[in-house]
C-alpha cells in the first residue's frame, strides 16, 4: 500500500528536473522539426505538430521512460517519396494508415520485429538515410537549387554544388550560403567549446537565436532588409490559431491504389524499426536501468502517428538524439516528453512570426550535419574491424537503399546476410534443419554463482535470436547469468552485439552476465562482435581470444599460474578415469596450471554415444596429480553416475560421521575398506564444509568437476580453490 504513494511523491519531486529537461529538448526539437518537415517536402509546421502530438500521447500511453518522440531522420527519405508520389493530402492519409497499422502490429505483439534485422544491415540502412539527407540538403545549405531524380544523382552533384559557390553574383544567394556555412561551423565546433554558459543552449538553438538576432540587427540597427534572398527564408509558419483552423481535408480515394499501400507499408516498417532500435539504445542510458515495454510503445506510437497525420503532421517515432539530450539534462520519466511538447506549443503561440526569420540554409545545415554523422567514414572502419563480411552486408544494404528504396534495402540487406552466413559456414542445412527446433535451454541453479544458466544449441543468429532473447528478458538484471554457446556451431555479429548490450545492462544494475563456450570457435577478427564459428580441429586455437580467455589469462597471471589457450588433441591422463571409459575426448584447451601445486584446470570437449544418440559435451575440470597410491573411488551428490561405476565393480560405501556426509553424498569404490581408511574425519569434514563437486580417483590422481558444462570464470576460480585446499588436506593426512 505504501509503494504507490512513494511513487507519486517521487514523481512530484521529479517534475522540476523533467520540466527543465523538456525545455532543453524543445530547443533542439523546434529547429529539427522544421528542418525535417521541409526536407520531406512537407509544410514546416508538420514536424512541430508531430513532435507535439508525440510528446503528449507517448507521455500518457507510452511504454518507455526517458524517450522523446517526434519526427525522425530515418523517415525523411520515405516521407519524401510518399509526398512526391501521392501528393500531400494522400500522404497524410498514408501517415494515418501507417499509424493504424502500427497499432495492429502492437496488438499482434510484433514489437520484436527489430530483432529480425541484422545489425550490419541496419547500419547500412542508417548510413543510406544519412546520405539521402546529406545529398539532398547539401546544395540548399550552400544556396543551390537543384532538381534531380535519384538519390545517387544528388550525391554525385555535391562537388558541383560546392564549386558553384565561387560563381555566385547575387548578394541574396551569397548571404544565404554564408548562413548555411556559419551554421554548419557552429555545429562542428560547438562540442569543442567547453564553456558551461555557451553549452546551456544546444547548438541547433544557437543557430535559431543567431539567425533571428541577425534579422533584427539588420532591420533595427542597420535599417536595411535582411540580405538573405526571400526564397531562402522559411515561410508557411502558422500561428496556433491558424493551425487549429488549417486541419487538412483528407479523402479516401487513394485506398484503392496499391502504390498507396506500398507507401503505407514503407512508412510503418521504417518508423517501427527506427523506433524500436532507438528504444533499445535509450534503455541503456536510463539512469534507473528500467526496461521499456516495446509492445505498449508500438501501440502508442501508432496512435500518435494517426492523430498527427489527421492534424497535418508527420509520422511519430522515438528519436535517439533528443532522448539522449533528455537523459543528460536530468529527465527521469515520461513527463519530460510531455513538457517538451508544451514548450513547443508555447514557442509556436508566442514566436510564430519570429520563426520566419530563420534562413532555410541554416536549418539544412542541421540536417547535413545529422546526415554526415549517420554516414560517417568511421562506420566503415568499424564494420571492417568486425569482419569483411560485415562490410559487404553494410555496402549491399546501403547501395540497395539508395538505388531502390528503404524497404527494398533492408530486405536485400537481410537476405544477403543470410546468404553470407550460409556461404561462410558451407552448411545450408544448419540453418534450415534447426530453425524450428527449440535451441535454448534455461534453468535456475540452486547455487548463488551462475544462478541462471542458459545453453544454446545449433546456431544463434538474427534469424532465431528472438528465442534466446525471450529467455533473457525473463531474468531480473540483478541476478547472475551464465550463457553457454559451446554447442552453437555459428554465432553471428547481431547476436554478439546484442549480448554485449545485455552484459552492460546487467553490470549497471548490479547483476552479472557471462558468455562462455566460444573459446573453441574461430573469428576472422579480434573485435568482440565478430562472427564466431566452429572449424575443423587445427591443432591451435585462433589467435583472436574471446573475452573469457582474456580474463582467464589475466587471472592466471595474478595467481602465478601458467595459462595455455591452445587446443591439445591428446589427453592420455584422462583415459584412466572411469568417467571417460565410454566417452571420446576430442580435445582439451584453456589449461590453467599451478606452479606451486600439481593442479591443472582445463576445458574438455568430448562426445558420448554414436549416430542419433551422439552428443557433444563441453566441461571444465581440474586434474590433481597426487603421485601417490590412492583407493579408487567416486564421490557423487545425487548418484546420477551410480550405474556407470556399478558396472566397474564399485559399490556404495557408508561413512559414519557426526555430520550429514552419508545423506549428502554417494561414495562408491571397489575396495570399501581402503576407501574408508582414506576418508578420515578430517577429509569427511572438509567435504561437509564445502560446496559439492564430483570427484573421481583413478588410483594415483583425482578428477574434480561441477556440472557437465563449461564453467564461468568465477566457477573456475572456485573449482581451483576447492581442489587446492583438498590437495592440502590429503597431503597433510598422508604425511
Amino acid at each position: 500500500m505504501s509503494q504507490k504513494p512513494n511513487k507519486l511523491i517521487d514523481g512530484l519531486k521529479a517534475i522540476p528536473a523533467n520540466m527543465f529537461s523538456g525545455f532543453v529538448v524543445s530547443l533542439i526539437a523546434l529547429p529539427l522539426g522544421l528542418g525535417l518537415a521541409m526536407a520531406s517536402d512537407a509544410p514546416p509546421m508538420a514536424g512541430v505538430i508531430s513532435a507535439v502530438v508525440g510528446g503528449v500521447v507517448m507521455s500518457i500511453l507510452g511504454g518507455s521512460h526517458v524517450t522523446i518522440a517526434g519526427p525522425g531522420n530515418g523517415l525523411v527519405g520515405v516521407l519524401l517519396v510518399a509526398i512526391t508520389t501521392l501528393g500531400l493530402q494522400d500522404a497524410y492519409l498514408a501517415i494515418i494508415c501507417s499509424g493504424l497499422l502500427l497499432i495492429v502490429l502492437g496488438y499482434l505483439r510484433l514489437g520484436k520485429l527489430a530483432d529480425f534485422f541484422p545489425s550490419s544491415a541496419i547500419q547500412g540502412m542508417l548510413a543510406a538515410i544519412g546520405l539521402i539527407i546529406l545529398g539532398k540538403q547539401f546544395h540548399i545549405m550552400l544556396g543551390n537549387r537543384l532538381s534531380l531524380e535519384g538519390n545517387l544523382e544528388y550525391l554525385f552533384a555535391m562537388p558541383k554544388a560546392l564549386l558553384n559557390v565561387f560563381n555566385y553574383q547575387d548578394v541574396g544567394t551569397i548571404a544565404a550560403c554564408l548562413s548555411g556555412v556559419v551554421s554548419l561551423s557552429i555545429l562542428v565546433f560547438y562540442p569543442r567549446l567547453r564553456n558551461r554558459y555557451w553549452q546551456l543552449v544546444p547548438a541547433p538553438m544557437w543557430i535559431v537565436l543567431m539567425s533571428i538576432g541577425f534579422s533584427y540587427y539588420c532591420e533595427l540597427i542597420l535599417k536595411i532588409p535582411n540580405p538573405i534572398a526571400l526564397d531562402y527564408m522559411i515561410s508557411g509558419i502558422l500561428s496556433l490559431e491558424q493551425l487549429m483552423e488549417d486541419v487538412p481535408e483528407i479523402g479516401l480515394s487513394a485506398l484503392n491504389d496499391w502504390v498507396f499501400w506500398s507507401q503505407v507499408l514503407a512508412l510503418a516498417l521504417i518508423s517501427s524499426v527506427e523506433s524500436l532500435l532507438s528504444i533499445k539504445a535509450v534503455d541503456q542510458l536510463d539512469p534507473k536501468k528500467r526496461r521499456s515495454n516495446f509492445t505498449r510503445d508500438v501501440k502508442a506510437l501508432g496512435l500518435a502517428t494517426a492523430v498527427s497525420g489527421f492534424l497535418g503532421g508527420l509520422n511519430v517515432v522515438t528519436v535517439i538524439a533528443r532522448s539522449s539530450v533528455n537523459v543528460n539534462s536530468g529527465g527521469s520519466n515520461r513527463s519530460s516528453n510531455f513538457f517538451h511538447a508544451v514548450f513547443l506549443l508555447l514557442f509556436v503561440f508566442l514566436f510564430s512570426t519570429q520563426l520566419e526569420r530563420i534562413p532555410l540554409p541554416a536549418l539544412m545545415a542541421i540536417l547535413v550535419f545529422t546526415g554526415y554523422k549517420l554516414a560517417a567514414p568511421k562506420n566503415l572502419i568499424k564494420m571492417l574491424s568486425i569482419g569483411k563480411e560485415q562490410l559487404i552486408i553494410y555496402f549491399v544494404t546501403l547501395l540497395a537503399t539508395l538505388q531502390i528504396g528503404l524497404v527494398a534495402g533492408i530486405i536485400i540487406g537481410t537476405t544477403s546476410t543470410f546468404i553470407i552466413h550460409v556461404v561462410s559456414t558451407g552448411n545450408f542445412q544448419l540453418f534450415t534443419r534447426n530453425f524450428l527446433k527449440p535451441n535454448v535451454l534455461m534453468f535456475k541453479g540452486s547455487e548463488g554463482v551462475g544462478q541462471y544458466y542458459l545453453s544454446v544449441k545449433h546456431f544463434c543468429s538474427f534469424v532465431n535470436f528472438f528465442k534466446l532473447k525471450s529467455k533473457l528478458d525473463q531474468v531480473p538484471e540483478t541476478e547472475t547469468v551464465v550463457l553457454d554457446l559451446s554447442l552453437c556451431e555459428f554465432v553471428d555479429h547481431t547476436v554478439m552485439d546484442s549480448l554485449s548490450s545485455y552484459q552492460e545492462l546487467f553490470e549497471k544494475r548490479g547483476g552479472s552476465f557471462e558468455v562462455i563456450g566460444l573459446d573453441a570457435h574461430s573469428a576472422d577478427s579480434s573485435h568482440p562482435f565478430a562472427i564466431r564459428k566452429t572449424v575443423p580441429f587445427s591443432g591451435i586455437l585462433n589467435q583472436n581470444m574471446t573475452k573469457r580467455q582474456i580474463v582467464l589469462a589475466e587471472l592466471s597471471k595474478d595467481y602465478n599460474f601458467e595459462y595455455r589457450p591452445k587446443k591439445q588433441r591428446k589427453a592420455p591422463f584422462l583415459e584412466s578415469f572411469i568417467f571417460f571409459r565410454s566417452k571420446k575426448v576430442n580435445y582439451i584447451h584453456n589449461l590453467i596450471k599451478s606452479k606451486d601445486q600439481p593442479i591443472t584446470a582445463f576445458d574438455v570437449n568430448f562426445t558420448e554415444g554414436e549416430f542419433i544418440a551422439k552428443e557433444v559435451v563441453n566441461t571444465t575440470m581440474v586434474y590433481v596429480d597426487l603421485q601417490r597410491i590412492l583407493p579408487e573411488f567416486t564421490l557423487d551428490k545425487d548418484g546420477f553416475l551410480r550405474r556407470l561405476y556399478g558396472v566397474a565393480g564399485f559399490s556404495n560405501i557408508s561413512i559414519s560421521s557426526p555430520g550429514d556426509f552419508s545423506k549428502r553424498f554417494y561414495l562408491l569404490g571397489a575396495k570399501p575398506d581402503e576407501v574408508k581408511d582414506f576418508f578420515s574425519k578430517t577429509v569427511v569434514h572438509f567435504f561437509e564444509s564445502n560446496p559439492y563437486f564430483h570427484i573421481e580417483s583413478n588410483g594415483n590422481s583425482l578428477l574434480v568437476f561441477g556440472k557437465e558444462r563449461s564453467a564461468s570464470v568465477q566457477e573456475i576460480t572456485n573449482l581451483i580453490d576447492f581442489s587446492g585446499r583438498l590437495y592440502q588436506v590429503i597431503e597433510n593426512e598422508q604425511s
